[in-house]
């Protein structure tokens, strides 16, 4: 099935994972997606170097990128430039994370081609934002969204190490922001006729995630409680381990609701007139204690014996913690639609799915992701299939707007 952006054009000049990552989400949702790329490739295209020299694919290049077209067009050519510029002409959507100074070089511009192509959808996501002291300043997710966005600061334990984030966890977030306000952009545009400038950068993304601290402090001016697991205030809503060594969370977020069920699962039913901690204000105040005291309870039995209990009880809310291949083998993970498998000729590879199903307009994997200027001759010739058709038109004819 085609998906639910069938017919749709973007034509991506991007680079890493923040811009090409929304790129393709919607080339997985139908779109056709040009990418743009110098003569030595998006550079994370090179990452699968450093994962060995028998590494038939790239984990952090080819899902974020398959079913895309690639051109190879060197921007600081004038010819090449200009074969840019008719591309982006043929397009619904401008896609971009290049910085908006080194755009404007190049003639591509938000103004510049939104005057040109006034319905044209120009997204482009920063590190910092279009306007104030560090709009112009490059960025990684590492530093915008990780560290100078508060998120490395708001999930660390006061007196250790900084935790790290994973691959791309900010692109990510990113990306998903951008296809959304592409399609909202497109709906726009649907009914008005109207193409417009939507931007966003890795600083807003980590601000919303962990918005719920901002607004604690912007709303009500309070500081932001630190979590450790060891005196968490709510000692049902915390992290443990059993006697294999596994982890697990319970999730007992209504306190008093989860209380009677924790204390029957452990066998304490005693605890339940313990002035300790018979109240939510009572478990908070003695947090330390009754945690270290399920730390030893939850030590006599494996996990698994734990998941029978806790799974016998009617909502009792936990979760295991799971490793990735815990998470891959997770029948549920499947179920729920989490992979897909890129098949094209030779090319086989299970990968994470987009997570977003469209169940009128369902969509599937077209494609692999593209070597390096595939499909160079092949746009190239379609632009000039296009200029031929253009030029055939008898004169007073109607010119019809890029599609």
């Amino acid at each position: 099935m085609p998906g639910p952006m069938e017919g749709v054009r973007v034509v991506e000049i991007g680079m890493w994972v923040a811009g090409p990552s929304a790129g393709g989400m919607l080339a997985d949702w139908g779109a056709d997606v040009i990418k743009i790329e110098p003569p030595g490739g998006d550079p994370i295209r090179g990452v699968q170097a450093v994962l060995g020299p028998d590494v038939p694919s790239n984990p952090f290049f080819d899902p974020d990128n398959r079913a895309k077209r690639s051109i190879v067009l060197n921007l600081r050519d004038e010819d090449d430039r200009a074969t840019a510029d008719e591309l982006i002409g043929t397009a619904d959507v401008f896609l971009t994370n290049l910085r908006p100074a080194a755009l404007g070089r190049l003639g591509f511009g938000s103004d510049t081609l939104l005057a040109r192509y006034p319905r044209l959808v120009y997204a482009i996501v920063t590190g910092y934002g279009l306007t104030g002291p560090d709009a112009g300043v490059g960025a990684y997710d590492m530093g915008s969204y990780w560290a100078r966005g508060g998120v490395a600061d708001l999930l660390s334990v006061p007196g250790q190490q900084l935790p790290t984030q994973r691959s791309g966890m900010g692109d990510h977030f990113a990306g998903m922001t951008v296809a959304g306000m592409i399609s909202a952009a497109l709906f726009h545009r649907e009914r008005t006729g109207e193409g417009q400038l939507v931007s966003t950068s890795l600083l807003r993304v980590a601000a919303y995630q962990v918005s719920s601290d901002f607004n604690m402090k912007l709303m009500i001016d309070r500081d932001v409680v630190y979590s450790d697991r060891a005196t968490e205030d709510n000692p049902l809503w915390n992290h443990y381990r059993a006697g294999d060594g596994q982890a697990f969370w319970l999730i007992g977020v209504e306190s008093d609701r989860h209380w009677p069920a924790l204390t029957r699962l452990v066998g304490r039913p005693e605890w339940i007139a313990d002035e300790r901690f018979a109240t939510r204000q009572a478990r908070k105040a003695n947090s330390a204690t009754l945690i270290a005291e399920l730390d030893a309870l939850f030590a006599e039995h494996p996990r698994a014996e734990w998941a029978r209990r806790f799974d016998a009880e009617k909502d009792f809310f936990w979760a295991p913690v799971h490793t990735v291949d815990d998470v891959i083998a997770d029948p549920q993970t499947a179920a729920s639609g989490a992979f897909v498998h890129v098949t094209d000729g030779s090319y086989d590879r299970p990968m994470i799915a987009t997570p977003a199903d469209f169940h009128g307009t369902p969509w599937t994997v077209r494609t692999r992701a593209p070597r390096l200027g595939e499909h160079t001759e092949e746009v190239r010739r379609e632009l000039a299939e296009r200029r031929t058709a253009s030029r055939q038109r008898r004169p007073g004819e109607l010119r019809g707007t890029p599609s």
